[in-house]
């Protein structure tokens, strides 16, 4: 007689690992924070040595179809009664509906790094409505928020920041000597 007394301390253990309901869609529209990726000359296939880039990983959309497949139609009399029901089999399948997107960015280089440079990107986001937080010079989370808030409508849903938005902020550093290697200057 242990069996019941098993099973409820087991399904009790189980119930509390479950998420709630609400835990569930939380974690669906809630942006999940995954690490941070700005390198120096690491980047796409033809990446300047001397540039910084941001790496952005969209993972693949997969769903799953589950279908009803009639292996055997019904058979029906010629007076239209059912002599036997259609049999049917229950058939899952997934499929991939948007692929695994890269896209990589050129990003400033001292925009991770620099306490100077992150308090103008604050101050900068602070004027345009999306930073609402102390001028601390951390890239912290609310700065992180602010940058995707600035980036999303010009099409980069990233929490890096670009050298295009850098640029378009006004805080770029251009440098006219890697401009005339080739280079951008950020």
């Amino acid at each position: 007689m242990r069996y019941p007394i098993l099973l409820a301390a087991l399904w009790g253990g189980l119930s509390a690992c479950t998420p709630t309901t609400e835990e569930v869609f939380s974690a669906v529209i809630d942006p999940v924070e995954t690490d941070i990726q700005v390198t120096r000359g690491m980047g796409p296939p033809d990446a300047d040595p001397n540039a910084c880039y941001g790496r952005e990983v969209t993972p693949a959309v997969i769903e799953t179809v589950t279908e009803q497949v009639m292996l055997q139609p019904p058979q029906i009399s010629t007076d239209g009664a059912v002599r036997e029901p259609a049999i049917f089999m229950t058939e899952t399948q997934q499929r991939i509906v948007q692929e695994r997107r890269e896209l990589w960015f050129e990003t400033p280089c001292q925009a991770e790094r620099d306490p100077e440079f992150i308090a103008s990107l604050q101050r900068a986001l602070e004027a345009r409505g999306h930073y609402h937080g102390p001028i601390n010079g951390e890239m912290d989370t609310r700065t992180r928020r602010a940058i995707r808030a600035y980036q999303r409508p010009q099409g980069l849903d990233s929490p890096i920041l670009s050298l295009a938005a850098a640029r378009q902020l006004g805080i770029a550093i251009w440098d006219p000597e890697l401009a005339a290697q080739g280079g951008d200057g950020g």
